[in-house]
Parts: structure tokens; C-alpha cells; sequence
């Protein structure tokens, strides 16, 4: 009798738990070739996926026949402003001098001197610049050509160009090197979806699931110079970290570190980090709250982000956005939750409990906000609280409307829910999202949620708080709080889709779940899925082919001659001025200082391009060469499209102005009037094609 009592007792202190048992010798070599399977399959889909990118961006631009200028001008707006810093690295006389040079520069936003390691993220490109001086040192040493070049004939009256192909050409080197990642990211979403799911065919699933809808859950294949081609990757990583530990139910701080790690390198690559890992402070701190991860193991994961945070803003040289930023706010305002335990355990009734714990995280995290913002008198990010204000107020400016007046920052197209309706991902992310909340709810009633410690009892189970009680299913609640949160940005901004996408795509690895459909024979299960796939294959495999069929060649030919024009009629430090994107390219091809620039982040910059844009205003000349003599200008670039073109209503550049210059309202835009009057004694034309005029600033 005492054996079946003890198996009886051990069935009730952990219900859903198998406990240790000795693994057999073929249990262990089915585990091994599972694993090597996984890591197969998983390394064939990176691959796999990298081709693909490469064909779409191959067929989009005829890349591999472009003259080094042309992908260079190919490269527009933010992606030529990042890929000048990787360029400088790798012409440099040493890795060290490119370096310095980028962490000392006196180019990009003339005449101030500015560390851009700091303010952009630029840790890719030191990586890849490095990557590239051994590779060719390596290639050099051997004797191995790591380029081949011919001459390709342009025709339409154009003059032929050298166009090289290989590692050893520079754009080349980088965009391999960002599609290679983006390839280990579909990899690592199959080995993600196989883990959160428990099966396999949860992986390929979340795989099929991308493929299908890949041009709504990434852009790297049209702009691989982007933060988010480098961030978007490692955050998955991340993410499938966090998910690892709240499965685990790990607290030690070797967790912690390896979540610390993985946001480093989420954080060093890209600026928006801090906004998407507030999602997921607010995710994790659900589940405190909700008692489905201890305080030991949400100690664990917070000591893991606040390691991560001090850690990425030493490493940025001391980035001050960090520190003011919600997120670093969110996680002082979680530790204060952790503080407070005591206090939460002398409250009576539960609903008592939850609504404390909302307000003092809400007010520690604003007045923490309020207080580092006034200590640092920094307003970097206060136009992320303006574009969000203006979504549901009439409050409008002009850093705001050049936001809102872009298509990415609108709200969520309905066409994007068609798509991703008709390949059936937004229901089946649906379904799993109600069958996930189903599944948690049913064993929160019956209360076979818990996980206990040995040193736990049945009755120990019931006391709010413990810090050795933990709840089964943890993670499913996590990522399904994370895609509510990715759906709400989503809405709001329609960039944000590249969040939302994805992760609907993981999240419906879970209708391949065996523990959240246990009702399910799995003959049945299997053969539902596989009639799932066959249905999403309808719309998918045609959503490819438009891909695939995207053909194009790059062709820029009046940039060109802007380019060719100031590299051999301007002197080397010239300073010029312009729309933002047409900056970036005179910065990457001409290595002219420039006084603004695509980067819109910083409240300096946000003021330098206004001061600049007032030459699309109605403002006088008078006043407008006196804003671009502030700034050191010699040279004006003037765009017609900019200064006529109007995408919408109240979007042309002039209507934009009037917002705020309302003295000026109703009168002729300068650029109109600058373009009709060229023997000002203000501005002398000195360029012109179809499209830039350039002017220069006469002194007084």
C-alpha cells in the first residue's frame, strides 16, 4: 500500500508535472535526432530565406549591374545616411581612424561635432566595417579576387558604367551580410514556433505563415540598410530568450544575464529597441500581477533588463534618451512594485490589490518620466507623445504633420487586413488567440495551474504572492499579451505592422499545439492543419509570385548629375542644405557637410530641418536665407516635387507651414517665387536639371 500512496500524493502536489525519471538510452538517441533534425531543417530555411531576399532585391534593382554610384544613390533617404558610416569605416587608413572619424563628426550636421556611434546605432556598421577590412586583408594575402568587373552599356544615350559584383564590393558585402541575418531569423521563428507550440509543425507553420504574407511582415528586401533589418532579427532572439526563462522557470542569474545580452544587441541596433521592450515590461508585468510568475522569476527577468539597459547606454556613450526614455521608466516603476510586495499582502480583496498596483505603476513611471526629463532637459522623444496626440486630438504642428502626412505613419490600412485576412492569418491568429485564453481560463478554474517547489504545499498554493509559486502556461499568456500590444501599435501606426505581422505568425504555431488542443485526436489535429495550409496556399502562393514578379532596374539619372555636379564643381567642404532624404545621398556620395539629415530623432535635428524647410514656406527670402545663414549654409538644394507636390490634403509642404506661420498665410511659397526670381541678390542659381535647382547663398 505505501508505494500507491506515495505515486497518489506525488499526482496531487504537481498535477500537470511527469517529475525526474532516467532517460533510456533510445529515448535519448529520438532526442538527439530530434534536435539534429530541428537544426537542419533550421539551418535549410535560413538559407533558403537569404535567397529569397536576395532574388527580390536582385530583381527589384537589377543590383548586380549598377555602377558603385548608382547602388549608391540606390540607397535612399535613412538607408545612404547609415551606409556612409560603414563606408567611412572601411576607407579609413586604420578600423580604429574609421572609427574615430564616425564618433568625431563634423559632416553630418555642419558646423557641430557629434558622436553618430551615439546617436544612431551604428554598431552594425562598425561590426560589418571590421568583417570587411579582415575579409579583404584575408583575400589580399591569399590571392583570392574577391570581385569581378565589367563595363555595362546604359543605353538611352548614357555613358557606360563599371559595374563589379563580389564580397570585395562594398554594397555587396553589407547587403549580404543583412540578408544572411534576416535568413537566420526565419530560422530562428521556425525553432520559436517548434518550441512555443511543441511541435514541429507549429515551426513550420510560423515559416509558411511569413512566407505567405512576407510583404506585410518585412521590407527588408527593398531597404536592407535599415536599423529594423538589424534590430528586427535580434529582437526575435530576444524575445524567444524571455519565453525560454518564464517556461523554465529559471531565477538565477545566469538567466538574467542571457536575457541582459540578448537586449544589448536588440538595443546597440536599433533606436526604436526601447519601444518595442516596453511592450514587453508591460507584457511580463501582467504576469506578476496576475500571480503567473513569482517575484523571484519576475526579479530575474528585470534584473536581466535593467543589466541590459545600463549596459547599452554605456555602450552608446551615454545616450540620454535611454534614461529618459518610458522604457527605463516602466522598469524603475516595476521595481517599485517589487518594493511595495509587502504592502500588497496586507490587502484584503484581490481587486484591491490589482488597482494599487496600476497606480503606483502609472505614477511612478510618469513622475519618473517627469523628473529625469527636467534633470536632463532633454525633448528628444517628445514628438513620439505629439504624433500619438494627434491621432486623437486636433493638435497639430509641423514636426507632427511630416510625420502624420507620410503613409507609414497613418493608421492601419484596410487593405493591409484584407491581406492578411485572405491568407487566413488574422483568423487563424484569432482562433489561437481564443483557444489560448480558453485553455488558460479552464485550468485556472479546475486549478491544475500551479507549479510548486518541493518545499511548496497544496495549501501553500493559495497564498497570494508566494515567491516560490509559478503557473503553468506563463509564456502563452505572455506572447499573447504581446500581440495585443503589437495589434494596438499596429492600428495606430501603420509601420508598426512590421511588429504585428510576425507575430501573428508565431502566435498561430499554437493551433499546432497538442497541449492546448488535447481534445483533438491528433490523426484529426494533423489532418486540420494540413487543410489550414492547403486553404492559406490560395491567396499565399499568389502573394509570392507578385513578389517574385516585382521586376525593375534602378535608374536615378537627374541625382546622378546633382552628384556628379557638386563632386567636381563645389569645393570638398561645402555646406549644403536640402530636403532630408537628397541629404543623405549628398553625404554618402559626395562627403559635403551637410546641415540636416533623415534621421528625425533628435529635438536639435527636428530644429535644424525646420530652419531649412522654411524655403518651402510663405515666408519672405529675406527671412529664410537669414534661417540657412544661422546654420553655415552655402549651398540650397530645391526640389520641385517638394515644393508643389501634395500627397493629400493640407500635406503639400507649403499648407504644412501654414500651421504654424500664419502671418504668412495666403501668400506665394518661396520656392515658387526663388524659382522665377534668379538674379535675387539673395540666391544665385548655379544647377538646374528636371528635377534639384541649386542655389547659392550670396553673402551680404
Amino acid at each position: 500500500m505505501a508505494p500507491s500512496r506515495q505515486r497518489k500524493v506525488a499526482s496531487q502536489g504537481n498535477p500537470r508535472d511527469d517529475g525526474p525519471s532516467k532517460i533510456q538510452a533510445s529515448d535519448l538517441h529520438k532526442h538527439y535526432a530530434y534536435l539534429i533534425i530541428l537544426v537542419i531543417l533550421a539551418g535549410t530555411i535560413s538559407i533558403s530565406h537569404r535567397t529569397f531576399l536576395s532574388t527580390l532585391f536582385e530583381n527589384d534593382r537589377h543590383f548586380s549591374h549598377l555602377s558603385s554610384l548608382e547602388r549608391e544613390l540606390s540607397f535612399r533617404t535613412e538607408m545612404g545616411l547609415y551606409f556612409s558610416y560603414f563606408k567611412t569605416i572601411i576607407d579609413a587608413e586604420t578600423f580604429f581612424n574609421g572609427v574615430y572619424q564616425i564618433m568625431r563628426d563634423n559632416i553630418t550636421e555642419y558646423p557641430s561635432t557629434i558622436n553618430t556611434l551615439k546617436r544612431f546605432n551604428l554598431y552594425p556598421e562598425v561590426i560589418l566595417g571590421l568583417g570587411y577590412r579582415i575579409f579583404q586583408t584575408t583575400s589580399d594575402f591569399f590571392g583570392h579576387h574577391t570581385k569581378t568587373c565589367w563595363t555595362v552599356n546604359r543605353g538611352d544615350n548614357l555613358s557606360p558604367v563599371q559595374s563589379c559584383e563580389g564580397l570585395g564590393e562594398p554594397s555587396y558585402f553589407y547587403i549580404e551580410a543583412v540578408f544572411l541575418l534576416n535568413g537566420f531569423m526565419m530560422g530562428t521563428f521556425f525553432l520559436f514556433g517548434t518550441y512555443l507550440s511543441g511541435s514541429i509543425f507549429g515551426g513550420l507553420i510560423t515559416v509558411i505563415c511569413f512566407l505567405f504574407n512576407h510583404g506585410e511582415a518585412t521590407r527588408v528586401m527593398w531597404t536592407p540598410p535599415l536599423r529594423e533589418s538589424f534590430g528586427y532579427p535580434l529582437f526575435v532572439l530576444q524575445m524567444f530568450v524571455v519565453t525560454y526563462v518564464l517556461r523554465s522557470r529559471k531565477s538565477t542569474m545566469e538567466y538574467s544575464l542571457l536575457i541582459a545580452w540578448s537586449q544589448v544587441c536588440f538595443m546597440l541596433s536599433w533606436q526604436f529597441a526601447q519601444f518595442a521592450l516596453l511592450t514587453q515590461t508591460l507584457a511580463v508585468l501582467t504576469l506578476y500581477v496576475l500571480q503567473f510568475i513569482s517575484a523571484d522569476i519576475y526579479k530575474a527577468f528585470l534584473r536581466g533588463q535593467t543589466i541590459g539597459l545600463v549596459l547599452s547606454y554605456l555602450l552608446l556613450f551615454g545616450n540620454e534618451m535611454l534614461l529618459t526614455s518610458f522604457f527605463s521608466c516602466s522598469i524603475i516603476a516595476a521595481w517599485g512594485l517589487l518594493f511595495f510586495e509587502q504592502f500588497y499582502k496586507g490587502l484584503k480583496y484581490r481587486f484591491l490589490v490589482l488597482l494599487s498596483q496600476g497606480i503606483t505603476f502609472i505614477m511612478v513611471t510618469l513622475s519618473s518620466k517627469f523628473v529625469i526629463g527636467k534633470l536632463f532637459q532633454l525633448e528628444d522623444d517628445a514628438h513620439i507623445a505629439d504624433i500619438f496626440k494627434s491621432k486623437f486630438t486636433n493638435f497639430q504642428n509641423f514636426h507632427t504633420m511630416l510625420y502624420t502626412c507620410a503613409k507609414e505613419f497613418d493608421f492601419i490600412e484596410t487593405e493591409t487586413i484584407w491581406k492578411l485576412s485572405m491568407t487566413l492569418l488574422l483568423p487563424s491568429a484569432l482562433v489561437a488567440q481564443i483557444v489560448v485564453a480558453f485553455h488558460i481560463l479552464r485550468a485556472e478554474i479546475k486549478g491544475t495551474n500551479v507549479v510548486l517547489n518541493n518545499k511548496d504545499t497544496k495549501a501553500e498554493a493559495s497564498l497570494a504572492y508566494s515567491r516560490h509559486i509559478s503557473k503553468y502556461d506563463a509564456e502563452l499568456l505572455y506572447h499573447s499579451l504581446q500581440l495585443i500590444a503589437f495589434t494596438a501599435v499596429a492600428i495606430l501606426v501603420m509601420r508598426l505592422k512590421l511588429f504585428w505581422t510576425p507575430h501573428l505568425c508565431l502566435f498561430s504555431s499554437l493551433l499546432a499545439s497538442r497541449k492546448v488542443f488535447p481534445w483533438l485526436k491528433k490523426e484529426n489535429h494533423i489532418a486540420v492543419l494540413a487543410a489550414l495550409v492547403a486553404c492559406m496556399a490560395l491567396y499565399g502562393i499568389s502573394n509570392v509570385k507578385v513578389q517574385l514578379g516585382r521586376v525593375g532596374e534602378f535608374s536615378n539619372i537627374p541625382q546622378e548629375e546633382l552628384v556628379e555636379w557638386i563632386n567636381s564643381k563645389t569645393d570638398k567642404d561645402a555646406v549644403f542644405a536640402g530636403a532630408m532624404p537628397t541629404m543623405a545621398t549628398v553625404k554618402l556620395c559626395t562627403h559635403r557637410p551637410i546641415v540636416n539629415h533623415p534621421h528625425y530623432e533628435d529635438a536639435g535635428l527636428r530644429e535644424r530641418t525646420k530652419l531649412v524647410y522654411s524655403i518651402y514656406s510663405r515666408k519672405p527670402l529675406v527671412e529664410v536665407k537669414s534661417n540657412l545663414d544661422k546654420l553655415g549654409v552655402q549651398y540650397v538644394i530645391l526640389e520641385d516635387s517638394w515644393c508643389s507636390q501634395r500627397l493629400r490634403d493640407g500635406c503639400s509642404m507649403p499648407e504644412i507651414w501654414d500651421i504654424e506661420d500664419v502671418a504668412n498665410h495666403g501668400k506665394q511659397a518661396a520656392c515658387l517665387r526663388l524659382k522665377k526670381n534668379t538674379d535675387s541678390s539673395l540666391f544665385k542659381l548655379v544647377f538646374k536639371n528636371s528635377v534639384y535647382y541649386v542655389f547659392r547663398l550670396i553673402n551680404s
